[in-house]
């Protein structure tokens, strides 16, 4: 082992053959972009080159490839990025190399090269199992096309994550457990569900102002939460984050667990954050969002960064909060120092009164309630630490 944690790549490819409307991540119609997505797997490689100067010899746990869809590449780019990926970093014995894909009958034909390329990690955006809900969700693919992809990708691939979205309009939670019943038959060890929510400048932002459909209330979601938290359970699923749920800990994904651990990750492609350990401080980096830009920035300064900033004592431990609290292990306090929270701090004790805070002396983790408010608990301990 290096001194330093081990380290985790992301690699953003930015093409969707479609976008869907609840989408705010950054993307692009991949129609007419051949050349340019060519172009754009040499620049990535490139950049994990130059990179690998600020971080130094890393032990590699993970390679993430986001988007996007990049199940749209060509599984030889895969393959390159990986090998330049384990060439310039240690991997480590279990390295983990996950993939997002849609569950298109076209996609799905890629599975078997991609599994070749070094992908051993799928992550397929199901998203839902009906109809109707996928048409509301704009997706490129019905319901029974989505099985037929579940079930290649855990013949093609030794883990399997499957994406869903719940508190669709008129979703009730018995259909919700009797759907995420359904995707655990299809043989995924890990699930991940996501409430809708409406995300500014999106589709459906403009269609909620229209009045063409309204979004879950609060008590209908946090039934829905519950839902999906015992129906997991009862099949063997552990919720070790907010919104992820796996069976058993070899099922976990180790590249969130690279976020959510505050080490660092490499990121690499348009848009793709990172965050790393330069001279003992940590930095944060974003990689310019258009493709072409991002190509040409690599071309012409090695990396493909357009902001790089070092974060304060303060604003790093403000960062582990926000990411720490979301897995059920927690953040230890000796990593938030810089906010001065302790155990005996009174805005921790506080919390753990209210019950949303776990009496720990080591660790600040949040209890069941407490994940249920997470955005609201994660705010007060941020605002009032130090």
């Amino acid at each position: 082992m290096t001194a330093l944690a081990p380290l985790g790549v992301y690699v953003h490819w930015p093409y969707c053959a479609k976008i869907c409307p609840y989408c705010d991540f950054n993307v692009f119609k991949a129609k007419g972009r051949d050349a340019e997505a060519a172009d754009l797997a040499r620049a990535i490689v490139a950049d994990l080159a130059a990179q690998r100067a600020l971080t130094g010899p890393r032990d590699l746990v993970s390679i993430f490839f986001g988007g996007g869809t990049p199940s749209l590449m060509d599984p030889a780019w895969v393959a390159a990025i990986v090998g330049a990926a384990r060439r310039l970093w240690t991997p480590t014995a279990d390295l983990e190399v996950s993939l997002e894909a849609n569950p298109t009958d076209a996609e799905a034909g890629r599975f078997a090269a991609l599994a070749d390329a070094g992908v051993n990690r799928l992550s397929l955006g199901l998203q839902a199992l009906d109809d109707a809900a996928l048409k509301f969700l704009g997706r490129n693919h019905d319901a029974d096309e989505g099985r037929r992809a579940a079930h290649a990708a855990a013949k093609a691939f030794p883990r399997l994550s499957l994406d869903l979205i719940y508190a669709l309009p008129g979703q009730t939670p018995a259909a919700w457990a009797d759907e995420l019943r359904a995707a655990v038959a299809i043989g995924a060890e890990h699930v991940s569900p996501y409430q809708l929510t409406i995300e500014t400048g999106t589709a459906f932002d403009r269609a909620v102002r229209r009045g063409s459909f309204k979004v879950a209330d609060e008590d209908l979601g946090a039934e829905l939460y519950d839902t999906t938290q015992t129906t997991l359970e009862a099949l063997g699923f552990e919720a070790y984050e907010v919104s992820n749920h796996a069976r058993g800990e070899a099922a976990r994904s180790r590249h969130n667990l690279v976020y959510w651990k505050g080490w660092d990750y490499v990121g690499a492609g348009p848009g793709a954050h990172g965050r790393l350990t330069v001279a003992g401080a940590r930095e944060a980096t974003k990689a310019a969002d258009r493709p072409a830009d991002y190509i040409r920035r690599v071309a012409e300064t090695g990396m493909g960064f357009e902001d790089r900033e070092r974060l304060s004592p303060v604003e790093a431990a403000e960062e582990r909060i926000l990411s720490g609290l979301r897995i059920a292990d927690g953040v230890p306090f000796e990593d938030v120092a810089a906010l001065a929270l302790q155990a005996d701090h009174p805005t921790v004790r506080r919390m753990v009164e209210l019950g949303l805070v776990v009496d720990d002396s080591s660790r600040l983790r949040a209890t069941a309630d407490g994940r249920r408010v997470l955005d609201r608990l994660t705010s007060e301990l941020a605002i009032n630490g130090g």
